[in-house]
Parts: C-alpha cells; sequence; structure tokens
C-alpha cells in the first residue's frame, strides 16, 4: 500500500464514530486537520485522547454536533477547555483506559503518529504505546508517517498489511523542557533520594520534584526503570550508569515505559535504542505486574492531602485539574510489591504560602485519586510522614509534623476538635 493523503482517513469515517487518538506526540496532527476541515460532513464522531498538545477548535467544542473531543486526561491545553464546557472528561485509571474504550466506544478507527516503515514494512507508534497498541489487531489503523518520530522498540510495531490507510508529513515533536527546579523541590527530593536503596526499580512522573529526585541518583547503582512516562531524567541515569536494570525481575536490563515526553534530545535518544521498551499500558500500569518487581519505588505528586491521608491529586481547591492517570495503579502496585515504597510529595504550602496543602479535610469537590487505605508516605520539605499501617491519631500527628510551621498550631487545634488526637 503506497502513501495517500490525511484525507483519506474521511472516506473510513461515518456518523456517530468513535475515533480513537494516543497520548500526546502520538496525536496524527495533518489527520485531525482533515477532520476537522471537513466537520459539517459528519453528525457525532467523537475523538478519544489523553493528553492533547495541540490546541483545536474540536477540543474547545467550536464543531459540536459534527466532531467533538472526550477527554481522559487534562492537560494544559485541554484544561481550560474543560472547564469552559468544551470537552467532556471520563474518569479513569490509565490501565484500564484500553478496557473502557472496548466497552463504552465502538473503535470505530485509530488515527495515529508513525515513524518511517523499516524494510519489512513495520511502523513504529514512535513516542506512544499507551492504549492504541492494545488495539492492533482488534481496530482498523490510518497513520501519519513523520520522518521525525523516533523508531522505537516494543510492542508499538504496525504492518503495512494491517493498516486501512496512511499518509506523510514532516514537523517537528512537540518538546517538554524540564521544570525548573526551586529550593523545596529540592528539599523534598533529599527526603525522597534518602529512602531509595540500590537495585530499586523505579516509577516517577515529570515535573520539577522527580528532575530534582533523578539529580540526586547519581550515585546509586543498578537502578531500574519501569514507568508510564519516559522523561529526559531518566535518560542521564542511564549516560551516567546509574540505571542498568540488572536487579528486575520484569523485563530485566529493559528500561520499561508506555510513552515518552521530553526534549528533542530524549526523542533522538530512544531512536532506534533496542534497551527501551514501549508497551501497552494495561500491562505497564497493571498492579499485579508492578508488583513482581521487588523494591518497587513510585513517586508521584498530589495537591492536598487531609489528617486520613486521602490525596487529591487531580484537582486543585475543589476544581478539575488534570485526572488520575497512572498514580494509583503505580500506588497499588508498590504496595503490593516486596519491600515497596510509594511516595506522595507536595510542597507543605502553596506557592504563595498563604494555603497550607495538609489539610484536616479536602477541599469541597475534591477528587480522591490515591485512597487512605494506599497511601504509604507523604512527603514535604519538612520531611517524611510514614503513614501505612499507623492509626487516624498517627497518621494525624505525622502529617503536622510535616506540615509548614506556620500552620501547625492551626491544624492541631483542627485535629482536637475532629477527635483525631
Amino acid at each position: 500500500m503506497d502513501a495517500g493523503t490525511a484525507e483519506d482517513v474521511l472516506n473510513h469515517l461515518s456518523d456517530g464514530a468513535d475515533v480513537i487518538v494516543p497520548i500526546a506526540n502520538g496525536e496524527p496532527v495533518t489527520v485531525l486537520d482533515a477532520i476537522e476541515a471537513n466537520a459539517d460532513r459528519f453528525d457525532d464522531v467523537r475523538i478519544h485522547q489523553m493528553h492533547a498538545l495541540h490546541d483545536r477548535p474540536s477540543l474547545r467544542g467550536e464543531l459540536r454536533p459534527h466532531v467533538r473531543h472526550i477527554s481522559y486526561f487534562l492537560s494544559p491545553i485541554a484544561r481550560p477547555a474543560f472547564l469552559s464546557g468544551g470537552l467532556d472528561l471520563v474518569p479513569n485509571h490509565f490501565s484500564e483506559v484500553p478496557q473502557i474504550l472496548r466497552t463504552t466506544t465502538k473503535c470505530t478507527l485509530v488515527v495515529a503518529a508513525a515513524s518511517l516503515p523499516d524494510r519489512h514494512g513495520y511502523f513504529s507508534l514512535g513516542t506512544a504505546c499507551d492504549y492504541v497498541a492494545s488495539l492492533i489487531g482488534e481496530v482498523p489503523f490510518f497513520l501519519e508517517v513523520n520522518p521525525q518520530m523516533p523508531r522505537t522498540f516494543g510492542e508499538n510495531q504496525i504492518h503495512v498489511s494491517q493498516l486501512v490507510g496512511w499518509c506523510e508529513a514532516d514537523y517537528p515533536l512537540v518538546e517538554v523542557p524540564p521544570a525548573t527546579i526551586t529550593d523545596v523541590d529540592r528539599r523534598i527530593a533529599a527526603h525522597v533520594a534518602a529512602l531509595i536503596p540500590d537495585g530499586s526499580t523505579l516509577q516517577a512522573g515529570i515535573g520539577a520534584i522527580p528532575n530534582a529526585i533523578m539529580t540526586l541518583l547519581e550515585n546509586h547503582r543498578d537502578m531500574g526503570i519501569h514507568t508510564e512516562l519516559l522523561s529526559d531524567g531518566v535518560m542521564d541515569l542511564v549516560e551516567a550508569g546509574v540505571v542498568t536494570g540488572t536487579k528486575k525481575a520484569v523485563r530485566r536490563g529493559k528500561i520499561v515505559t508506555t510513552f515518552a515526553l521530553g526534549t528533542r534530545a530524549l526523542y533522538e535518544w530512544i531512536h532506534e535504542n533496542s534497551a527501551v521498551e514501549l508497551l501497552p499500558v494495561a500491562w505497564v500500569n497493571d498492579p499485579r505486574v508492578i508488583a513482581r518487581d521487588p523494591n518497587f519505588v513510585s513517586i508521584n505528586a498530589t495537591t492536598e492531602v487531609d489528617f486520613l491521608g486521602q490525596c487529591a491529586s487531580e484537582t486543585i481547591g475543589g476544581r478539575y485539574y488534570s485526572s488520575s492517570g497512572g498514580q494509583a495503579d503505580f500506588a497499588r502496585g508498590a504496595m503490593y510489591a516486596a519491600n515497596g515504597k510509594g511516595f506522595i510529595v507536595v510542597p507543605s504550602t502553596t506557592k504563595d504560602g498563604a494555603v497550607s496543602r495538609i489539610r484536616p479535610r479536602l477541599h469541597e469537590g475534591s477528587a480522591v485519586t490515591t485512597l487512605k487505605n494506599t497511601v504509604d508516605h507523604v512527603v514535604t520539605e519538612y520531611g517524611v510522614a510514614k503513614l501505612r499501617g499507623r492509626s487516624i491519631r498517627e497518621r494525624t500527628e505525622a502529617l503536622i509534623g510535616i506540615a509548614h510551621p506556620s500552620f501547625r498550631d492551626e491544624l492541631l487545634a483542627e485535629a482536637k476538635d475532629m477527635g483525631f488526637v
């Protein structure tokens, strides 16, 4: 099959179609452009995607009722569209998105960005594997082939014979530079890094605190990586000889992820790098798989924690900000792993210092992402609160102990009023 045009995708759509789009840079920009440019030809075509990186009319709700966007995680681009009513958000655990798509949508067509085909006719989904790789062989695929997309290995390969069509495009991938690390971030990172033993398998997201933790692991040895998101920090640890994967029980020696997002240097590094495996999120984020690696360490951020240990990580002040992602998947996996450790990291206050992020109760409307029964360690710049297996009184006292000093008396008074201490 020879390459066609992006508009060829229209031949595979009809009213009520459900179009599945990969996460982040897996989005085929010109293909979605073609669908949007011809939106008035259809009624109620739904585009399903996590973490969109490109602002679009369908994202903002401007093409309804012809085309509308269904999100499974709010990126900075999608967040204002959701808050203004432009798109719908489906609550989920990242590991369960493939099954949610199978059972709640028609799965009409997958449209995805891909690398150039190899000499055997196989395309790679590049920076993505996520939920769409699970649909290979089940759902028709239409690819946008981009020479700037890295060729990666794992279970994100698809042969030309399995496609209904493909087109060509040439544009750079979206880059996300490492976040600026503050003094508070460094202090939080130091507490976490001190509790990570050599030979651990690590999951860490993107952001200033994970970046800071990575920089403090330079003297560690034989670390492994099993993470939903591969970022520049992992690349740096591999280059420094910290990550070898030799102590891993699952995919020994391999860097396991389900998508990559970072700088051009990262995209070039994963290109044809056989040490990196992109695998379906239904497997990568499965707590039962995660738990097979001893000394598994999960690191995730939250926005507020209450005295019970409930972590609201997808809302800010009760207002939706993101979604669950894989936080609960990895928190549970670390909990089940032999000698596993789960860390929830959070600055003690908001940036202006006006509001404590350790709270007696979560803000009204807050969504609990990591349950009180799952949370292990909560870390602020003032220390580590070990919560698993602790009573409500012990949890409350430990959390007050890592709150900002200016709020501790107030929090203690509230705890007494609640009968927690």
